[in-house]
């Protein structure tokens, strides 16, 4: 089991800090740098940007201080045979500035460390091994991703649009208008989005309506006309055709053969 040591979420310090581990933390020391800070890492010393992250190895000499004010991060110290093993198998390096492709994933995985570390309760500790291993697995999974510095720059809020495209179906949504505010031109906005995500933001759109159109025609008694109108749109006709389209059955037939 992984065990968590301590963690803290967003620590803020006006006047900067230093801290300074000659000899190593004797643990695994993760660090979520929120602005320019001055890391050392063994032999390495460096300025890393804003958003960049470091997991510290038990025995590795390391420091790191402000390069400005305030010095804000997140962090959190962590032990346990199972964590070399487990970096191997991710391929995930320690003693390495790494960039935050997903500064809000690192920032709501520390507060929820942080939440459950003082809830406490019978099952603290298995909670936190798996809150560690999930954090990890992801930041893998998105090293894995291979994404070029331009679509790592965009990344988190292609991400969070996206979300918003799937929990939002009712809502009538035009790619000009989610180009804007981003601050982009809806060709580069297309572009961009169809090499994050493998598809267009109108195909993401249509698979949002019609995935929550098939969970309420299989566990609600709405009409066809209702549902329509729920998953955003305006005409009856337009629902079953886009409906028949992609799923390959009308509405009607999709709600008797799940409700029968």
């Amino acid at each position: 089991m992984i065990e968590l040591l301590g963690c803290g979420y967003r620590y803020v310090h006006p006047e900067g800090i230093f801290i300074d581990r000659p000899h190593g933390s004797g643990d695994y020391a993760f660090v979520f740098f929120r602005n320019r800070s001055v890391v050392a890492a063994g032999r390495m010393r460096t300025i890393c940007e804003r958003d960049s992250y470091i997991l510290f190895g038990p025995s590795t000499p390391h420091s790191y201080r402000e390069s400005e004010l305030p010095f804000v991060n997140d962090w959190f110290h962590c032990a346990g045979e199972e964590m070399g093993p487990l970096l191997d198998e991710l391929r995930l390096p320690a003693d390495t500035l790494l960039p935050a492709t997903d500064p809000s994933l690192i920032s709501r995985s520390v507060m929820e460390m942080h939440r459950i570390r003082k809830t406490g309760g019978p099952l603290k500790n298995r909670i936190l091994d798996g809150e560690i291993r999930s954090l990890l697995m992801k930041l893998s999974n998105l090293r894995d991703l291979s994404l070029t510095e331009k679509q790592g720059r965009y990344y988190r809020q292609f991400s969070e649009l996206r979300d918003e495209l799937f929990n939002s179906p009712q809502r009538r949504y035009s790619v000009d208008q989610l180009a804007s505010r981003l601050g982009l031109s809806a060709s580069y906005f297309q572009h961009l989005y169809k090499e994050l995500f493998g598809c267009s933001v109108v195909a993401d759109i249509i698979a949002g309506r019609l995935e929550y159109a098939k969970y309420l025609l299989q566990h609600s008694a709405y009409s066809v006309s209702q549902v329509a109108a729920l998953c955003g749109y305006e005409h009856d006709t337009h629902f079953m055709r886009q409906f028949k389209k992609f799923v390959g059955v009308t509405p009607g037939q999709y709600k008797a053969g799940t409700t029968s």
